[in-house]
């Protein structure tokens, strides 16, 4: 690939897998929680939290990149906290286009973990509780192995959406190439330079590529996972 690829273009198909990663990765733990709390959780406003979490996927991703400046630029009130008490700088970086990406592919991770907990018989929960566990272990012990299957498809739509989110992230981190330029701001970068139609289609390609590999490993997860649940 290194020899099909220019130093630039690798650079932005490697920082693209990084920060869909890490996105992922850091949505994770709170995508279940809140997943969670969606599906079996009774508390005043939850139709509010509920439109939070979906609302990324409402609004243009624009405006979701610009209330990210806002916030967490080096002026804004986290921001300015992060980077004041921490060191921690969000704009501009590639962590900050982690960030946007961990937004944008929130909701499509909740929902698909939601969904996987609501399909769960209550009576299996019910259960734990009667033999003397807590909500807590019966959510590690039953809740959590038998929706394994949604946890694995959120974090697949999370990278898809990570692996081809642009709006958002170049309004809030630019197109820095080496930093912030991921496949879709490098895409878009050859397609406004004359001659750049083969390095758009190289890096095309590479997307479509990683796509279908993700849905691949996806079905294969989720294989794996319900079979060795069938079994216990």
């Amino acid at each position: 690939m290194s020899d099909w690829l220019t130093p630039d273009e690798w650079t932005a198909v490697r920082l693209s897998l990084i920060v869909s990663t890490t996105a992922m990765l850091a949505s994770l733990p709170l995508g279940i929680a809140v997943a969670w709390l969606l599906a079996r959780g009774r508390f005043w406003g939850k139709s509010v939290l509920d439109a939070l979490v979906h609302l990324p996927l409402i609004l243009p991703p624009v405006v979701t990149g610009y209330i990210l400046l806002i916030g967490f630029g080096r002026r804004g009130p986290i921001g300015a906290f992060l980077y004041d008490w921490f060191g921690i700088v969000l704009s501009f970086r590639w962590t900050g286009a982690a960030l946007a990406c961990a937004v944008m592919g929130f909701p499509l991770m909740v929902r698909a973990i939601r969904l996987s907990i609501e399909a769960i018989d209550r009576k299996l929960e019910d259960a734990a509780g009667t033999l003397g566990a807590n909500r807590f272990w019966t959510f590690a012990t039953v809740t959590l192995p038998l929706c394994l299957p949604g946890i694995v498809a959120g974090m697949i739509l999370c990278f898809a959406k990570a692996m081809g989110e642009f709006g958002a992230t170049i309004t809030f981190v630019s197109n820095i190439p080496g930093e912030t330029q991921t496949l879709p701001s490098a895409i878009y970068t050859f397609t406004q330079v004359p001659g750049g139609d083969a390095g758009a289609l190289r890096l095309t390609l590479i997307s479509i590529a990683i796509s279908v590999a993700a849905l691949f490993c996806s079905e294969l997860l989720a294989r794996i996972v319900g079979r060795r649940i069938a079994v216990s």
